[in-house]
């Protein structure tokens, strides 16, 4: 059985269907740019879009960057701020014809990492999912249970918001080496180590693919791993909520 899942972030949009027994895609993602503006419609427009592409009729699963409350978007991070009481689950509903089912992106990576990735083994404690590329998105699992919408990311460092001093995006924009975006980096898991002292941190989004060149520079307390399925992570996510939400698989 096959899901389509699909992860919108600030700068792009990818899809893909994903086999719910074994984690994996069901060929290959497929990914167009955000809109410049990000707002509602014309982001809806794309996803539909990538539906499209896949030819694909049935439940939508979508990893959307906000704090996201049965299928209401209640705050937006990297995209236009209309989308703040939007509910994102009717819109894109109307716009595919498809049932749509919605949670925090992050989340939704997060719940892939735990299902077939990094903290498949994991059955106890606290693990704490960090995605690290436009913004950092955050998820948290305690004794496996999902604490949803925790949006670390937006913690305040010296006066700003985290992913504004520590994201990739962030390394990208003021050209910094690895090694000096790490100390940026280390100061905000310092901070996140003193908030909810996690016992793995699994490291995703778009710095996954590359966890040794900035790895070594870093120091915690807490046991701490590239993410597995990498950036592929949210598709995955969403297409298991999507499954879940409408009574294909167990949650």
């Amino acid at each position: 059985m096959s899901i389509l899942g699909i992860d919108i972030g600030g700068s792009g949009i990818k899809g893909g269907l994903v086999d719910m027994y074994t984690g994996d895609l069901v060929g290959d993602r497929y990914r167009l740019s955000t809109p410049e503006d990000a707002k509602p419609n014309d982001v809806a427009k794309v996803v539909d879009q990538v539906r499209a592409h896949f030819e694909y009729e049935g439940p939508i699963g979508i990893g959307f960057p906000a704090i996201v409350r049965e299928g209401v978007a209640l705050s937006a991070a990297n995209i236009d701020e209309s989308w703040i009481n939007t509910n994102v689950e009717k819109l894109v509903g109307e716009m595919t014809g498809c049932p749509t089912f919605v949670l925090n992106d992050a989340d939704a990576a997060g719940i892939a990492e735990m299902a077939f990735g990094a903290g498949k083994s994991v059955e106890h404690g606290v693990v704490l999912m960090l995605t690290v590329g436009t913004g950092i998105g955050s998820a948290v699992f305690v004794n496996r249970h999902l604490l949803p919408n925790t949006e670390f990311g937006h913690l305040e460092i010296r006066g700003k918001d985290a992913e504004r001093r520590a994201s990739d995006a962030t390394r990208k924009r003021k050209n910094l080496s690895w090694e000096d975006w790490a100390k940026r980096f280390q100061e905000y898991l310092n901070t996140i180590e003193m908030l909810i002292g996690p016992d793995l941190i699994i490291i995703g989004g778009g710095v996954s693919k590359n966890p040794d060149v900035f790895f070594p520079y870093l120091k915690v307390r807490a046991k701490m791993v590239s993410a597995e399925l990498q950036n592929e992570a949210g598709i995955i996510g969403a297409a298991m909520y999507a499954a879940q939400k409408s009574n294909l698989v167990k949650e």
